[in-house]
């Protein structure tokens, strides 16, 4: 957008709530040169439009309009997903999660202590993530700080917006020799390297020179592993690092936390183990000052109904993630029960327990899981689930991350991290939806064929689809995106 006002009109859907979107075949939006919508308005007849920028100050500028077929939508928001384990992708299925970590992800972690593979691993995985849509990611690197300082730097290079951290995981009685921290010591000490070097990057859009985000585009997050990786020491001292980057940096974002909860049965088990003062997994995290309203909990399938009060009294979020629950089988997180209980929820890729980049494919299993909960308890039929399912891949992830004052929905003052979809025939699936795509008559029919288009990109397109995406009002990545 190059340090100027872009302009677009036509179809536009956004999420309100678990329950409601909006679709909007006659939108116009108006994104200014720090990429924040400086203009919206819902419904502009396509005979009033010339007139309604005129009244703005918009008359002299280029309207990207947008074809019958085509449509805006918030950019998705991957709330948990590690890097490192992208070489990984399709393999293990035959494991559970404790079997899978000793016997796939481990070995392979290990190979990022070599910086060279790091680097060529990465820049595949932000291109990849951001060509199918993902425009926030929650990123967990390696162990390792050069490999993961590498990893902020391309995303930062890339103009994604993202959480990245390193893991920690000094426990040795669980974890392999040949793939654990030192000491609890050095753990925290590394960390802090990591957010120092993180909050030295200049943002993308000063390189780009389109002017000054109003925040970070690439943040650091704390990252203890789980509670089976990490000692008590490490723990602690992650507590009291956030707390003192919180109090001393006041002008800086508050530090994010993510880590996993109960994702496997076993793991439980193990885990109530080693900390046998708690009464559950979730008070492991909240008996060290880790569970709180910045905290990301990935997986969440085996929570006590305790447990979900407790993540409600600290505002947690949870990432769900059922492409990875399946394929280690894992269980099914109860997310309407959650939603319900009031807890902020969004749904993520975890690479590579889940075998796909594709946020599409993550929103296809959480509806397919939704649907197989609601059919053995015998609910009525669960029509609100398209809708909800669009919420979690976007505002829902936002609100999880504590961004939803910024990004996951259109309005204005929000930034326009976005994507320009395509649902016509030169698309994706080739004859899937064709000249059903496109639709004559009245605003109401419009906005029906919008919601059809929608959910029929949801469930049967791909990256093919996706024109183009924006960050902060960057094109950073789709079909018609060329690298600079």
């Amino acid at each position: 957008m190059s340090g100027t006002v872009t302009i677009f009109y036509g179809a536009v859907a956004t999420p309100v709530c678990p329950r409601t979107w909006k679709a909007l075949p006659r939108c116009l939006i108006v994104v200014g040169r720090y990429g924040n919508i400086n203009f919206m308005r819902e419904h502009v007849e396509d005979r009033k439009l010339d007139e309604v920028l005129r009244e703005r100050g918009y008359a002299d500028h280029h309207v990207k309009g947008l074809q019958d077929g085509e449509f805006i939508i918030p950019g998705f928001v991957d709330t948990h997903t590690h890097a490192p384990q992208y070489p990984n992708l399709g393999k293990g299925g035959q494991y559970t999660l404790l079997q899978w970590l000793e016997n796939v992800i481990f070995p392979k972690e290990a190979e990022f202590a070599n910086t060279k593979f790091a680097k060529e691993v990465y820049h595949e995985v932000v291109r990849r993530s951001l060509a199918f849509g993902t425009t926030t990611s929650c990123y967990y690197g390696s162990f390792h700080l050069a490999a993961t300082t590498i990893l902020a730097d391309i995303v930062n290079h890339h103009g994604q917006r993202a959480f990245i951290g390193k893991c920690n995981m000094d426990r040795k009685e669980t974890l392999p020799d040949y793939y654990v921290e030192d000491s609890a010591e050095q753990s925290i000490k590394e960390t802090e390297c990591l957010i120092n070097h993180i909050r030295s990057l200049a943002p993308r859009s000063q390189d780009a020179a389109v002017g000054t985000a109003p925040e970070p585009l690439v943040q650091p997050i704390l990252s203890p592993r789980f509670a089976l990786a990490c000692t008590r020491e490490c723990l602690s001292g992650l507590r009291d690092l956030a707390h003192r980057y919180n109090h001393e940096h006041p002008d800086e974002p508050r530090i994010r936390i993510q880590t996993h909860i109960a994702e496997n049965r076993k793991e439980v088990k193990e885990v109530l183990k080693y900390y046998p003062e708690a009464e559950s997994y979730t008070q492991v995290y909240d008996n060290y000052g880790l569970l709180r309203d910045t905290t990301i909990l990935g997986h969440s399938v085996h929570l006590s109904p305790g447990e979900v009060l407790l993540i409600k009294k600290r505002d947690a979020g949870i990432s769900h993630c059922p492409t990875s629950n399946f394929y280690l089988s894992s269980g099914i997180a109860p997310v309407g029960e959650y939603l319900d209980a009031g807890v902020k929820v969004g749904l993520g890729t975890d690479v590579s327990g889940g075998y796909a980049v594709s946020m599409l494919n993550v929103i296809q299993n959480a509806s397919i899981a939704s649907k197989i909960l609601a059919v053995e308890a015998g609910l009525p039929d669960p029509e609100e689930i398209p809708c909800q399912d669009f919420y979690l891949a976007t505002l829902g992830g936002a609100r999880v991350c504590n961004l939803s004052e910024k990004i996951g929905s259109f309005s204005e003052g929000k930034s326009f991290d976005a994507l320009v979809v395509s649902v016509l025939d030169d698309t994706g699936a080739t004859g899937v939806w064709g000249m059903e795509a496109k639709s004559d008559g009245d605003y109401k029919k419009k906005r029906e064929k919008l919601e059809e288009n929608l959910e029929r990109f949801m469930f049967c397109g791909d990256d093919r689809n996706i024109l183009k995406v924006y960050v902060q009002g960057c094109l950073v990545g789709g079909r018609s995106f060329v690298p600079q």
